[in-house]
């Protein structure tokens, strides 16, 4: 009784050895040109020093919200400060305070024409700009 021996199909392993180099390639191209690959890193090391430019500008905003925060803290107000905001929101002076009077059409102080107003025109100038 004759045996004959099956030679085994020689396309079984050549077929794994091109789809393992084929997985290989994909694996080597996405090293490369894949998002996260070596092409990508620049673009990447881009957008994270463009995110830590804004966070640093939203820290500094929060960091000036938190001062004036505090300063609104009636523990931490300065009187020289709330005297002075309060005077210039309604108009008052003290007797100790230098004043200079600006004309309102020009902008410009008036402090060398005080002789040569008379008092109902000092009056009508600050009349007429209300605020100082």
């Amino acid at each position: 009784m004759p045996t004959r021996l099956k030679r085994p199909p020689f396309w079984r392993p050549l077929a794994l050895a091109v789809a393992l180099l084929a997985f290989q390639g994909y694996l080597g191209y996405s090293a490369i040109n894949g998002n996260f690959g070596i092409e990508s890193r620049d673009e990447i090391l881009a957008d994270i020093q463009v995110l830590k430019d804004q966070s640093s500008a939203l820290q500094a905003e929060i960091d000036s919200f938190s001062h004036r925060n505090t300063l609104l803290n009636p523990r931490h107000l300065d009187p020289d400060i709330v005297t002075e905001r309060a005077r210039a929101l309604l108009n008052m002076a003290n007797a100790g305070d230098i004043l200079v009077m600006v004309d309102p059409n020009t902008g410009k102080p008036i402090s060398g024409k005080f002789q040569e107003l008379t008092d109902s025109q000092l009056i009508d100038i600050i009349n007429s700009d209300s605020i100082l």
